[in-house]
């Protein structure tokens, strides 16, 4: 059985930094998914593609999936490039200006 530890990324919709702290293990799909042909829904036979385990630091991820016996590829996150303006904030609202500013 093949799985896969990660932290998940940020979402790109927001600025926050929710759900990205604890470590994911994702089992991998072991089956394909199928068509059923009268209502015409995807599923599989494959109920280990539906759980997603979080854990708190990727060594407790390994361990567990050392204890249950499970192939597991760890990646790396990327780290993250520092958002830092000389000004800062205060930048916006400067009144030392070379030029005008407006939106």
């Amino acid at each position: 059985m093949r799985a896969r530890i990660y932290r998940p990324a940020r979402n790109a919709m927001t600025s926050g930094m929710a759900k990205t702290r604890k470590w994911v293990l994702d089992y991998a799909q072991a089956s394909a998914r199928e068509v059923d042909p009268l209502m015409g829904w995807t599923s599989s036979s494959d109920t280990q593609s539906q759980v997603r385990l979080r854990f708190d630091s990727k060594e407790a991820a390994l361990e567990y999936a050392q204890d249950h016996g499970i192939d597991a590829e760890v990646i790396e996150p990327k780290a993250r490039k520092a958002n830092i303006r000389d000004g800062g904030y205060g930048e916006n609202f400067a009144t030392d200006r070379r030029v005008p500013w407006t939106h």
